[in-house]
């Protein structure tokens, strides 16, 4: 995969110019495609379209990989590509909707950069997008035949055939296929969820496969959001706090997501916050089936203890760890004993294995601080895994010197 040695001349000159524009050109980008294609506002997360996190993700997404192309010191963008590519086929994305997304891209680019794009210049651009798309779809399709996905019916109706009380404003729906046909997924995956809204509209959300067991019906733990300082309620997550009961049939997305629990023999360092413990209760629930014996530290960040999702699952499943040390933090709470402190998490004084796999999820501030702390500590950057839900504003920044 490499641009053409034309295109790569003019990739190099003008990367600069529209990495330094590239949040103006997808803003405006997907204003103009869904004023045309309003049906793909059913495919896209509506809050992170108001609040500009989709349109700064894709713009960091492009740049880097436009990058990548030029500059043989760039990091290896395959990673970002098939994050990207897990996301996608969650939500159903199309072959054939790569096209219509080409068309107001590159309209976007010409009209917000004006003279600066010749013809030559938008053929480059266009070349880069095509090959950004074309691997993508490559990546897609095989991961769509892999599940026995039809990519032109990606959802499967599923029924709520449980319904739990986690902790306040969270539950866990236990969902089995109206066929009878379960998918088995990997630890650490998601599906999306979607659902139509009172207002005539649809809307997809990806939750974590918070089961552990493979083979199991899916278990998917759900946190209500609920507005603050001027931001509304969460749309699906109230509708389906309000709405999932026993019986319920939702539409649900093949499981998803290449952030997995390794099977080496490494120590691992869970690091969790909030609703972020979904991924984490899975990961341990697996631990203590197939690798007790492995080392494990589980550290978590919750508000309060009222609010602190899965702990009874995650504590019965450390107790068949063999090697294991757990931690939680109540940032608003007084609650304090051997293994619980209040206040944020702080890892300055706890012992961590010298070079374990680490793996983070929770609000991303969050993360990054936490990350920060790690590597200060010593930690590889490339042993520290993340995993966000929505737009990853989280991608390496690239370098555009080369440009």
């Amino acid at each position: 995969m490499q641009l053409s040695t034309d295109s790569e001349v003019i990739v190099r000159a003008t990367a600069g110019v529209v990495a330094a524009h590239a949040d103006e050109i997808t803003t405006l980008f997907y204003r103009r495609m869904f004023e045309a294609h309003p049906e793909l506002l059913n495919v896209f997360n509506r809050a992170h379209q108001v609040q500009g996190d989709q349109p700064k993700a894709l713009a960091a997404s492009v740049v880097a990989f436009a990058v990548h192309l030029i500059d043989p010191d760039a990091p290896d963008f395959s990673p970002v590509m098939r994050r990207i590519a897990h996301r996608h086929v969650s939500l159903g994305i199309s072959a054939r909707q790569y096209t219509i997304v080409g068309r107001y891209l590159l309209a976007a680019v010409d009209d917000v950069l004006g003279d600066a794009i010749t013809p030559a210049v938008h053929a480059a651009w266009d070349e880069v997008y095509w090959l950004f798309g074309c691997s993508l779809i490559a990546e897609e399709a095989r991961l769509y035949a892999d599940a026995g996905t039809d990519p032109d019916h990606p959802w499967r109706p599923h029924r709520v055939v449980d319904r739990v009380e986690e902790a306040r404003d969270v539950i866990s729906l236990i969902l089995e296929p109206v066929d009878g046909r379960r998918a088995p997924h990997r630890i650490g995956q998601y599906v999306a969820v979607a659902v139509d809204l009172p207002d005539g509209t649809r809307q997809p959300r990806q939750y974590t496969i918070s089961s552990s067991t493979p083979e199991a019906a899916l278990r998917v733990t759900v946190k209500r959001v609920r507005g603050a300082d001027g931001a509304p309620d969460g749309q699906v997550s109230t509708w389906l706090h309000e709405n999932a009961h026993v019986g319920t049939v939702l539409d649900v997305s093949q499981p998803a997501g290449d952030l997995l629990l390794d099977d080496s023999d490494d120590a691992l360092v869970l690091i969790s916050a909030g609703i972020g413990i979904t991924p984490v209760a899975a990961m341990v629930g697996d631990l203590a089936r197939r690798r007790p014996d492995r080392s494990v530290r589980l550290f978590h960040v919750d508000r309060e203890p009222e609010t602190h999702a899965l702990v009874s699952d995650v504590r019965a499943h450390a107790q068949r760890l063999s090697d294991v040390r757990t931690l939680t933090w109540y940032s608003a709470s007084e609650a304090e004993g051997p293994a619980v402190r209040s206040g944020r998490m702080d890892l300055t004084d706890i012992d961590l294995p010298p070079t374990p796999r680490v793996f983070l999820c929770g609000p991303l501030p969050f993360m990054q601080a936490i990350r920060n702390a790690l590597t200060a500590r010593g930690i590889a950057p490339d042993r520290i895994d993340y995993e966000v839900f929505g737009p990853d504003l989280w991608a390496r920044q690239p370098k555009t010197a080369a440009a």
